[in-house]
């Protein structure tokens, strides 16, 4: 049904998809082959949903989304502590989840897994409980989020690689491929190896996103030093963040401060620390 209690429109159907009567999906939804749909989902217009997917549980999935063959969403968490509660995944507009995604519901009564608007997530990715990805990221094929991993906006994650529970993505962070990843991201910065460690600014989706160009620049010198006052000084974090708070004030060097100040709280798992001594400096 439609919401409203209007008929479902049966044109864009596959007659072998199964939907559950209660199902709430808007009139204009494509749904394929084989697709299995069940009673708590809802499901908003223009999203196509391919053959094979199975949403389940309580699902709510927004607008003009790719569902792509073999997703499966709204499934329950694979926690030990899950005892069959109502929990929700939620799903904003315009993303494209490709084959084989799974994405878990939360753990508990009336929590959440999100994902925002405007993401792609590549070919056999798993997010799992708790998660939280924002928008316009981008997280490719084989990576798996472990439960309650927070992903900023603008994020890029690299393939065949697995990100800790807990762990916090910064806004317009890059994780190079084959990547693992223990301790949190700080936002605009390149990350890669293992153990993983900062190796510059994510320079490309810094000009990708305008940022090299606002204030004429400022703002990008502003983040460069920041990165040398950080990984390249020998200045310990506390140090570093001290000298921050001299340099000129814009938006992105408070949210990269705040970051780290947060991510050094109990129940965080700390900030990715720089290079080693002695290895070869790539800014």
């Amino acid at each position: 049904m439609v919401p409203g209690g209007a008929p479902l429109t049966t044109t864009l159907i596959h007659p072998t998809a199964v939907i559950h009567p209660d199902a709430q999906l808007h009139s204009t939804v494509q749904v394929g082959p084989y697709a299995v749909i069940g009673p708590q989902v809802k499901v908003g217009p223009d999203t196509v949903i391919g053959p094979h997917v199975v949403l389940d549980g309580r699902t709510e999935i927004g607008a003009r989304n790719h569902i792509f063959p073999g997703a499966a969403i709204g499934l329950e968490p694979q926690d030990l502590k899950y005892d069959g509660s109502v929990s929700l995944v939620q799903i904003g507009d315009d993303n494209r989840i490709r084959e084989f995604v799974t994405i878990n519901r939360a753990t508990r009564a009336d929590e959440v897994t999100v994902i925002g608007s405007g993401n792609l997530l590549m070919a056999y990715v798993h997010v799992g409980h708790n998660c939280m990805v924002e928008d316009n990221v981008i997280i490719s094929n084989a990576v798996s989020l472990g439960g309650h991993v927070h992903i900023e906006s603008r994020a890029v994650i690299g393939g065949v690689g697995g990100i800790h529970q807990f762990v916090h993505v910064g806004r317009l962070a890059m994780v190079g491929g084959m990547s693992r990843v223990t301790r949190d991201i700080p936002p605009y910065m390149l990350v890669e190896g293992n153990p993983i460690r900062v190796r510059t600014l994510n320079q490309v989706g810094l000009k990708r996103a305008g940022i090299v160009d606002l204030a004429d620049g400022q703002v990008f010198q502003s983040l460069k030093k920041a990165f040398r006052l950080l990984y390249r000084s020998g200045l310990t974090l506390e140090q570093a963040l001290e000298k921050l708070e001299l340099l000129p004030e814009n938006e992105h060097l408070q949210h990269l401060c705040r970051f780290l100040q947060l991510s050094q709280l109990e129940g965080r798992r700390g900030p990715t620390p720089g290079r080693r001594k002695g290895t070869r400096s790539e800014d």
